[in-house]
């Protein structure tokens, strides 16, 4: 290739990647493999050097971390996470180059992404906000989908950073839209995850036989993502997380929130809310989501 044609090509945006979890950290792996120069910040060492050690650079602030960045990615628990790392001296805000743009896949409250939007113009940084569905195995194989909310314009020039993480890439609206769609994900998924706990239970007092059960209830219409991906957390007992009822337990109370400030009934989601709740209550906050099951069993006379 002659120099003109490799002068001519569009470099790469140089990425910062603020929170390295069980998301972030597949997720920032899969842009380095993809070609991106990426330099993380989170509050673990053994993380900056997974990071490093799978082609990144590790930073020893945030304002490190985001000084030369073009786009800036934070993955990070919650909203007062978010407001964390972005407010303040030491923050994104102050510390990112005029014409930044960040992208906070987080899943937060509607109000902080409007929020930290209009903090952000302020600055000259433009955001979006990407939340995620997917799950762990999601992060790992780059098949997320992801809902976003913001401009247009920011959204086009994100799509190929997108396009390295998921499969499904789609402009919900304005600020606060990607995270308003989020919740309802959230909601779905809790909702399935409980009444597949629940046919299981079912399913096993019964005397069925539950690997055949599941087997052919998934190829009919009672058939979900949740269930190809929490079968073998129900069959096995498995409940590492992969996304913690700590995390769901938080997603909840932004989803009925939300409904009950636009008038939506969630009755249905409301029980279940109030079974997350229970079980994050009795000590297993940690484990991941399918773990409702651990709730169902109780209920019906298990000792787990």
């Amino acid at each position: 290739m002659s120099n003109l044609a490799a002068s001519s090509r569009p470099t790469r945006p140089v990425i910062a990647w603020i929170g390295l979890g069980i998301m972030g950290a597949p997720m920032s792996e899969n842009l380095i493999k993809a070609g991106y120069q990426v330099t993380g910040y989170t509050l673990e060492k053994e993380k900056l050097d997974r990071l490093a050690a799978a082609g990144g650079t590790a930073a020893g602030s945030i304002a490190e971390a985001v000084r030369d960045a073009d786009v800036i990615i934070t993955m990070v628990p919650a909203s007062p996470q978010v407001e964390a790392i972005a407010y303040g001296p030491d923050g994104i805000l102050e510390n990112a180059k005029s014409g930044a743009l960040l992208i906070d896949m987080s899943s937060i409250t509607p109000q902080t992404s409007v929020d930290l939007a209009k903090a952000a113009g302020d600055k000259g940084i433009r955001v979006l906000d990407a939340p995620v569905s997917g799950g762990e195995a999601g992060a790992i194989e780059a098949v997320l989908s992801i809902m976003v909310g913001g401009e247009q314009a920011d959204f086009d020039q994100a799509k190929p950073i997108f396009e390295a993480l998921g499969k499904t890439i789609v402009l919900c609206g304005p600020h606060g839209s990607g995270q308003t769609v989020k919740a309802a994900n959230q909601l779905i998924v809790a909702v399935n995850i409980q009444a597949c706990a629940e046919a299981v239970v079912f399913l096993e007092k019964s005397g069925v036989d539950l690997q055949a059960a599941l087997d052919v209830l998934n190829g009919g219409l009672a058939g979900s993502t949740v269930l190809t991906r929490k079968k073998d957390n129900f069959l096995n007992r498995d409940f590492k997380p992969g996304f913690r009822i700590d995390l769901h337990h938080k997603d909840m109370g932004i989803v009925t929130d939300a409904a009950r400030n636009v008038g939506a009934a969630l009755p249905v989601g409301a029980v279940v809310a109030q079974l997350v709740a229970s079980l994050r209550a009795q000590g297993d906050g940690g484990l991941d989501h399918s773990a409702l099951l651990r709730a169902v069993e109780r209920l019906s006379g298990a000792q787990v």
